[in-house]
């Protein structure tokens, strides 16, 4: 039985939903990086790592080349950067309106000035 596209996609987006995996692929958007690199960008114990680079190896949107005993990451594709910019780009215009909304509480929240007392 084939799986239908939709639950591919969600299988897709519950792969990237971990912040760790989200600041691998952000570091990688410039070009390959090595693993020592990334310990020092992320500040993660070295086996959290590597299970983050596992999920993200066995899923395909990244490859790893070794050079001498260095290791080096990179994203298989540049469609993973143009998702990155995509889901910035939504954020920022979620944010916007909220920030316009919380401005518009903000000041329907300001008390009424009180009248002047007639003399």
């Amino acid at each position: 039985m084939q799986v239908p596209l939709y639950q591919v996609k969600a299988e897709f987006f519950r792969m990237l939903g971990h912040p760790v995996r989200i600041r691998v692929l952000e570091l990688l958007q410039h070009g390959p990086v090595s693993v020592r690199d990334l310990l020092a960008d992320i500040e993660i114990e070295p086996s959290s790592l590597s299970q983050q680079l596992a999920v993200l190896r066995r899923s395909g949107i990244v490859v790893s080349t070794r050079e001498g005993s260095t290791v080096r990451y990179e994203l298989a594709g540049g469609d993973v950067a143009d998702l990155l910019r995509a889901a910035r780009r939504i954020l920022t215009e979620l944010l916007t309106g909220q920030n316009q909304i919380l401005a518009e509480l903000q000041q329907a929240d300001v008390p009424p000035q009180p009248l002047p007392t007639p003399r």
